[in-house]
């Protein structure tokens, strides 16, 4: 009787759970809308029940086969933090050269929300659902939701139709929120084989089988005919995929959710010879470079002649022809914000107007130091936000930089940024490699990523009396990508606003005599010093005082929290944080303890942290240094890099005891 009543409960729940996965839009639950967290991570502020795309061909006599993909989803909001999921962006391509803009269309937008004890829907209406251009290559439909609560159900069925056969949308099955459940089908006839190729962490399930179909079109004189054909029908399944979490130093979360893309590898009629399609980035480098948005306009120079022998007229050194011609271009445009490797409105406008486009910039600075008899190119690549191509395609690239062949050093170079330099390239630039084009329309692939530390270095001089109050002067020089990081916020916003700032993120701590050397000589190191006031970095305990060697300059939290991490870390550029500090103790004091110097290195050196201490007579001299040795950590290091980073910090925030006499 027992077991039977144990199976009973079991073919219940069974019941219960595949009647509750509900998988079609239109049927909200009062009970679905009664859940108050999330079943699995109770911390999650909103969750998709389900996510369905299927992708098919439609056929038409004038155009061919289309690509049409529908999806479906059903989203749960569980907290406040939530309600950013109820502005949905849809991104589409527009920039195709040969063919039709992709489109969006939406079937069915809804909110459902309990009310009374009810279900209350609303439709989104015309007013929620509108357009925005992100690029001269991309726009985004938006969609917003209504009256958006905690407990709050969305529904949207859309459609993305696209001309471009050479490679599928994307389906996403991982996000910041958890995935009940993800499910992706395809119909593809014959006649096109892809390659899927997916990427992230989600185990995905994957079957397909051969079937017959035919599609009905209009010939001509407007009949109606049949297509016949066999199709490769696939389907894509995962459920309770977690949320992906992002943790600190992360060039492009989006680069890292699992997600699968399909590449067209061959194109088979059978009246035809199979037609390979699976391009390499030789090929789309050169159509690039052949494109009149892009080749042309880098030949064309009658209109920077005259100037360009007045920059380099008497330099013999090509290194300084290269900076010359470099802050010449730097110094004249002006960056309209507007990113992508074609020109707008071409290199000679935009030269007379001193402002252009990134592609108009960096063809002026490449064209120019051609001309200065350097052996420079343009480099196509994908920004840091633009994220890392898994295969090759034109859509991916979005910026164009220059690069110098040097005595065999390769210099990369970007005018659009006003506090850049030959050494150091924006931010934005660095993800991972680009592609060097030549003259010939040859391409070679590059690494856009720095090799050499740059330095931040702090010298403190620090009193510390008998109340527990510090004060001291702090100096301190930013180097290199340091220096240009610094320079972009401080130059950002006012003085007050930045020294308000300061003091705020260093609760005690009050700033005096503050002055800055060459914020805008961007070719020298930065240095800011200042007199210092902290009341908040001495402990005092009876006729004792603690404190830390380091005072607000340590690292007192692990920024490495997860338990794993399954993406790199990347720290967009090698670096070296020094600290020189001397700390003049009160009379009236001894050391009682102090902590100990240490010198470690993470596996393969890729991190070193040295520190010291050491006294004499009433002074303390602490010396640490932090030196990351890569811009990237791959992710089978992580344990070790949390570890290493627990030393660093366990050493930093160690107190100095002093006691009384």
């Amino acid at each position: 009787m027992r077991v039977y009543f144990v199976i009973l409960l079991f073919l219940i729940s069974l019941v219960e759970n595949l009647s509750a996965q509900n998988l079609e839009l239109g049927k909200v639950t009062k009970k679905e809308l009664e859940v108050k967290v999330h079943p699995i991570d109770t911390s999650a502020a909103a969750a998709f029940i389900f996510k369905k795309a299927k992708t098919f061909f439609t056929y038409s006599y004038k155009d061919g086969f289309e690509c049409r993909t529908k999806f479906s989803i059903k989203l749960k909001i569980y907290k406040k933090e939530g309600f950013s999921w109820a502005n949905f962006e849809i991104p589409y391509y527009v920039g195709y050269e040969q063919l039709n803009d992709e489109q969006v269309f939406i079937n069915k937008a809804f909110t459902y929300n309990l009310e009374n004890g009810k279900i209350d829907k609303q439709r989104v209406t015309s007013e929620g659902k509108f357009v925005e251009k992100v690029s001269d290559l991309w726009q985004t439909k938006v969609i917003t939701f209504p009256n958006i609560k905690e407990g709050s159900i969305l529904e949207l069925e859309y459609e993305l139709r696209s001309p471009n056969l050479a490679e599928l949308p994307t389906f996403q099955f991982q996000y910041n929120i958890p995935v009940d459940y993800a499910q992706l089908q395809t119909e593809i006839p014959e006649f096109y084989i892809y390659k899927a190729i997916k990427s992230g962490y989600v185990n995905v399930t994957h079957n397909d089988v051969m079937e017959h179909t035919s599609i009905s079109y209009n010939d001509k004189y407007n009949a109606i005919n049949y297509l016949a054909f066999q199709q490769i029908k696939a389907l894509y399944e995962v459920a309770e995929v977690p949320a992906l979490i992002e943790e600190d130093y992360v060039s492009n979360i989006d680069d890292y959710y699992g997600k699968i893309q399909q590449e067209l590898q061959l194109i088979r009629f059978a009246d035809k010879e199979p037609k390979q399609i699976a391009t390499t980035w030789e090929s789309v480098a050169k159509s690039i470079f052949e494109d009149k948005e892009f080749g042309p306009e880098l030949k064309k120079n009658n209109y920077f002649i005259n100037n360009i022998k007045l920059i380099t007229d008497k330099i013999e050194s090509k290194a300084e022809r290269l900076n010359a011609v470099y802050e010449f271009v730097r110094n004249k445009m002006t960056w309209n914000g507007k990113y992508g490797y074609y020109t707008k409105k071409g290199v000679e406008a935009a030269y007379n107007e001193s402002t252009g486009n990134v592609a108009e910039i960096n063809l002026i600075l490449t064209s120019m130091l051609k001309m200065a008899g350097l052996d420079a190119d343009p480099v196509l690549l994908s920004t840091r936000d633009n994220g890392v191509a898994l295969f090759p395609n034109r859509s991916k690239f979005n910026y164009v930089i220059a690069a110098v062949n040097l005595d065999g050093k390769q210099i990369l170079l970007d005018a659009t940024e006003k506090l850049a330099t030959p050494k150091c390239l924006p931010t934005r630039d660095l993800n991972n490699k680009g592609r060097l084009i030549k003259q010939d329309g040859s391409s070679i692939e590059i690494d856009l990523m720095p090799k050499e530390n740059s330095l931040k270095s702090t010298n403190m001089m620090a009193a510390v009396d008998a109340s527990g109050q510090v004060s001291g002067q702090i100096r301190q020089n930013y180097l290199d990508y340091n220096a240009l990081n610094f320079r972009k916020k401080y130059l950002g916003i006012s003085r007050d606003n930045y020294l308000e700032k300061l003091e705020k993120d260093n609760t005690g701590l009050e700033v005096e005599n503050y002055e800055i050397k060459n914020e805008r000589a961007v070719n020298e190191p930065l240095t800011e010093s200042y007199n210092f006031k902290s009341s908040n970095a001495v402990e005092v305990i009876g006729n004792k005082l603690f404190f830390s060697p380091l005072l607000h300059f340590a690292i007192n939290q692990n920024p490495f929290k997860q338990e794993n991490r399954q993406y790199p870390v990347d720290f967009a550029f090698p670096n070296k944080d020094k600290y020189q500090v001397v700390i003049t103790i009160p009379d009236g004091y001894e050391v009682e303890s102090m902590p100990k110097s240490i010198s470690i290195a993470m596996v393969d050196k890729l991190i070193n942290f040295v520190y010291s201490i050491s006294r004499t007579a009433n002074q303390i001299t602490v010396s640490s240094t932090l030196e990351f040795n890569t811009s990237v950590v791959q992710s089978s290091y992580y344990d070790a890099l949390k570890e290493f980073f627990k030393v660093v910090i366990d050493k930093q925030t160690e107190k100095i005891v002093l006691k009384k006499i």
